[in-house]
């Protein structure tokens, strides 16, 4: 399964988000520049469980080497399509959960969760002489996090079935749970050091997340993040929209609610809407007046449903201003 968009739009930009994308590739990018010195750099830098646990490879490091792995190797990545699965995820993901947490306690957030899924490794395999490297660690902990914040959530997915790529909208808690299920079975059978993969650290990321995301929840957020959101609120929201109209039994009139921001209630805007239907995606411009206020519904004529007499009724969009 690949996600491919989410339906939860973020009310602030994802600074941090963004930002540990950036360094991400920026770090691929120095990684890409090694050439022949590639394996002494991720050996240096990546995490190595044997450098924590076996005394004769301790030896050879430093306490600030030690502990700067511990964080340099969340930043680290295997290859081009490692980085590209990584940070589409953390693209999908992360920008409600900073956009709940606030912008510099979802930075903490990020790296706890990512020490947390190396610790995890670290226990599991502590003779390992292997480099682990990756984000996914961290992101499974923000994952763990929109698992409780946004369980009804619907994340549009590609299955590929052989060569046809099926597109489906799955609720978040089901595609959650069915990735944690997948690390969890793939890290709990006999081949799982032999793939590679740091399974393991994936779960203890999911975990901690939601751990962390509690923790963080009981805190007061101090007055930084608030400065912070004022700055990096959103003057537009996102311009297209999936609505799922509903209706009132006999009716052919359908109803739904299309959220814009303060600033395009004052300004007005266009929006492109998508309603499905079964296997039909339609997609609509919406016009919205300058000055409309919070309550009003716009009549979408002809879009409603199709009457067995041939008549067909209206769409009505009540706007909500965020």
């Amino acid at each position: 399964m690949i996600p491919i968009r989410d339906t939860i739009s973020s009310k602030n930009f994802p600074i941090v988000n963004f930002s540990l994308i950036g360094i991400n590739i920026l770090v691929y990018l120095l990684e890409v520049a090694q050439n022949a010195n590639l394996d002494r750099f991720i050996y240096m830098y990546g995490l190595v469980p044997a450098r924590y646990f076996v005394p004769q490879i301790a030896a050879y490091f430093t306490l600030d080497q030690q502990i700067f792995s511990l964080i340099s190797f969340m930043f680290l990545h295997g290859g081009f399509l490692h980085l590209l699965g990584n940070m589409w995820t953390l693209y999908i993901f992360g920008d409600n959960v900073e956009d709940h947490l606030g912008s510099f306690r979802y930075l903490l957030f990020f790296l706890l969760c990512g020490l947390a899924s190396g610790f995890s490794h670290l226990i599991i395999n502590p003779q390992s002489n292997v480099p682990t490297v990756g984000a996914s660690g961290a992101i499974a902990g923000v994952m763990g996090a929109y698992f409780l914040l946004y369980p009804k959530a619907r994340i549009l997915t590609l299955i590929p079935i052989i060569f046809i790529p099926w597109f489906i909208e799955i609720p978040a808690f089901f595609f959650l749970g069915i990735w944690f299920l997948f690390q969890f079975l793939r890290a709990t059978t006999g081949h799982a050091a032999a793939s590679g993969i740091a399974w393991w650290a994936h779960i203890g990321g999911f975990i901690s997340g939601i751990i962390f995301l509690k923790i963080f929840q009981a805190l007061p957020m101090a007055g930084v993040n608030n400065k912070i959101r004022h700055v990096t609120a959103r003057k537009k929201t996102r311009h297209l929209q999936v609505i799922r109209p509903s209706d009132t039994g006999q009716s052919s009139n359908l109803y739904a609610t299309i959220k814009i921001s303060r600033y395009e209630a004052l300004a007005g805007t266009r929006k492109l809407v998508n309603i499905p239907r079964g296997f039909n995606k339609q997609l609509f411009n919406v016009l919205i007046p300058a000055g409309i206020t919070t309550g009003k519904v716009l009549k979408l004529k002809g879009l409603g449903k199709n009457m067995p007499q041939g008549s067909r009724g209206d769409l009505y969009l009540k706007v909500m201003i965020q």
